[in-house]
């Protein structure tokens, strides 16, 4: 009968928290939570007096807890206690993987953006790639816990996965898992500007910001020119770390607001005085690939007109989490969508995405390719704001010639940055 007790403990839970809420008026009422919860009662009792073979209690309940969860948006779930280990991993150290973002999606696993120089990243895996196997076993239908665990392990061991891509035959990747590393920024000089690389936001990516901006300015001489800010393909992270990496280019000023349920838990994060690169030109680029934490950052320098933003409307995350430990993490946690958040001239990227300032493609795009953003996850939040995403047109987006080799967006992006320089040098004289 241990069953019993688990679901009605789940149930006293969860009746507790539907009786507080519905006093607030935001719930059906009483009568109606009692009934849906003895109904939940019902089923799990005749589960486990009729159901063919014996069942896992504990797996039964995480898939009830899971389900309720992934039903509200695809950002919300159940993090089981090694789940929610492994997240505090990645946010503070290194792990053993394949390096992407990936998200469920009509039942399958899909890459929301694959990390740059990783194994995921070096084979060429694609924003909207589903991976439908690992080792040969199908993983249709599993959830993002479940095919995490079977991609991890140790590094230096093989994995195959089986990648199901629009308009291309089912194929395997033969991939070796890596480190994945800490570190989320680099930089280097091009064509005579600064070049730096923002891979994801953890908790040291603002220190490791400075601490580039610093080498930079050394190798310069003092005087930084100009910089591009390569975020495509950063999959987000840390609310603070955005926060952070935008108050580092602002010289004070609004970065972002949000917004939760509660009115009163409003928030509005400011810039401190003081811009990093004493108001030289940024451009940044992002692509479709670029989600969350990374949308704040190229959302707040549009807004506040410090940055010329260059690539592909970006991924349009515009939904705020809330890592809820439960027993202290002993039952894992809840990963909660609890807000929204807002540029500062009132925007919500909420399924529209930031749209660049230069649309420019790294490749030639067909014109019946699918699109693939978070309007088109399933269960997806709408825009409160009543604003959609823009339908492409391709006529507007400017793609490499033909046999093109190199990174086009990166090479237009520098010339611009060089148009940007020299108009503000004219400008001084």
């Amino acid at each position: 009968m241990r069953l019993n007790f688990i679901a009605a403990a789940i149930a006293f839970a969860l009746g507790a928290g539907a009786l507080a809420v519905s006093a607030e008026g935001f719930q059906d009422n009483r009568e109606d939570t009692y009934r849906q919860l003895e109904l939940f009662g019902d089923v799990v009792s005749r589960i486990e007096a009729d159901y063919v073979t014996d069942i896992d209690d504990a797996a039964l309940i995480e898939a009830a807890i899971e389900g309720m969860l992934e039903s509200l948006d695809p950002h919300s779930g159940y993090l089981t206690p090694d789940s929610f280990q492994d997240m505090q991993v990645t946010t503070r150290g290194e792990y053993g993987g394949l390096g992407m973002e990936i998200t469920l999606r009509n039942e399958r696993i899909t890459v929301v953006s694959p990390y740059e120089d990783t194994p995921a990243g070096r084979a060429g895996i694609r924003p909207g790639d589903q991976i439908i196997a690992v080792d040969g076993e199908s993983i249709v239908g599993f959830s993002t816990d479940e095919a995490v665990d079977l991609m991890r392990g140790p590094v230096g061991e093989p994995v195959t996965i089986t990648i199901a891509r629009e308009g291309e035959e089912d194929f395997d990747l033969d991939l070796v898992r890596d480190t994945i590393p800490l570190r989320t920024v680099a930089w280097r000089q091009e064509d005579g500007f600064g070049y730096l690389r923002i891979a994801g936001f953890n908790e040291h990516t603002t220190e490791t910001l400075h601490e580039a901006i610093a080498e930079m300015r050394e190798e310069f001489g003092g005087e930084i020119p100009g910089v591009v800010v390569d975020m495509r393909y950063n999959p987000g992270g840390l609310l603070e770390q955005a926060i952070g990496v935008t108050d580092t280019f602002l010289d004070g000023g609004e970065v972002v607001t949000t917004r939760y349920r509660n009115p009163g838990e409003n928030q509005r994060y400011n810039a401190r005085p003081g811009d990093m690169l004493a108001g030289a030109p940024i451009v940044i680029l992002i692509n479709e690939g670029s989600a969350s934490a990374s949308e704040i950052v190229a959302g707040a320098l549009q807004d506040r007109e410090r940055a010329t933003l260059v690539g592909m409307t970006s991924f349009g995350k515009g939904s705020v989490q809330t890592i809820i430990p439960l027993r202290g993490g002993r039952d894992g946690a809840l990963r909660l969508t609890t807000g929204r958040y807002y540029t500062p001239s009132g925007r919500s990227i909420q399924a529209t995405g930031i749209v660049p300032d230069w649309l420019v493609s790294h490749r030639i795009i067909e014109a019946d390719e699918e699109r693939y953003s978070e309007a088109t996850l399933d269960g997806a939040l709408e825009n409160d704001t009543g604003s959609s995403r823009e339908d492409e047109n391709l006529a507007a987006i400017e793609m490499p010639p033909e046999d093109y080799e190199g990174d086009y967006q990166l090479t237009r992006a520098l010339e611009i940055l060089a148009g940007i320089s020299e108009r503000e040098a004219a400008a001084l004289q």
